[in-house]
């Protein structure tokens, strides 16, 4: 008898692992499972924070190539349904490189890189079946989003205040490339700045299957997330 690939048997055992996840928190009871065993989702992405520190930047030197630094993260929301109870999951990963370019008033060019392997959420059976067959790491390690057009500043941005605008690119996810729009907000801090948001995505135009089980399925649309942090020049 022919022995099954590796690759299939990844995946027999990622959706073993879903499997006994979904009948954990059957057993367990949805609201039990919701607030006891899955946890809080993370709060959203945000470049206002309590603690973040007066601006330390010079309006005038702001032009210029900036690096993706330490405080930065990236991942996925998507919400379960189990017997009828909504579920948040998030996943996350500080595994996040990238550079942006700046004229004295817009955006010029940006490319952020995820290591998509390394996104953990609060289980490890949920984990790999999304690296291993949904998002089948193994192939596409990495995430990219790339700016396809500058953003203009908003004409009273300052480094003193957040400011949102929206931005244009290409998401690149499980080797699929789509168009996407986002709405971000940026913020100094100190002298670095936050870049936070929220990317729609639809997972079947990315070629990913959510897993439906019966007693519980993973909506089909949910969000890529991030907070960037960067600091102005190549990363010391």
């Amino acid at each position: 008898m022919a022995r099954p690939s590796k690759k299939k048997t990844i995946i027999l055992i990622s959706v073993a692992a879903v499997i006994a996840l979904g009948a954990t928190a059957a057993i367990a009871g949805p609201v039990f499972y919701r607030d006891v065993i899955a946890g809080p989702a993370d709060d959203a992405p945000t470049a206002e924070l309590d603690t973040r520190a007066p601006s330390t930047l010079d309006e005038s030197t702001l032009a210029g190539d900036w690096t993706v630094t330490d405080g930065s993260y990236a991942g996925y929301r998507v919400d379960e349904v189990l017997n009828g109870v909504d579920v948040t999951v998030t996943g996350r990963t500080e595994d996040v490189a990238g550079t942006v370019t700046t004229s004295d008033t817009a955006v010029t060019a940006a490319t952020i890189t995820v290591d998509v392997a390394s996104i953990a959420t609060d289980s490890s059976q949920r984990d790999a079946y999304f690296r291993d067959s949904a998002l089948q790491v193994s192939e596409h390690p990495t995430a990219t989003f790339e700016l396809t057009s500058p953003i203009e500043a908003p004409s009273d941005a300052t480094v003193d205040a957040e400011s949102t605008v929206t931005a244009a690119g290409v998401l690149t996810l499980a080797g699929v490339s789509q168009d996407v729009t986002v709405d971000v907000t940026a913020a100094a801090d100190g002298d670095t700045i936050r870049i936070a948001g929220q990317i729609p995505v639809t997972f079947a135009d990315f070629g990913v299957q959510a897993p439906s089980l019966g007693f519980v399925k993973v909506e089909d649309t949910g969000f890529v997330e991030f907070l960037v942090v960067l600091e102005q020049g190549p990363r010391g």
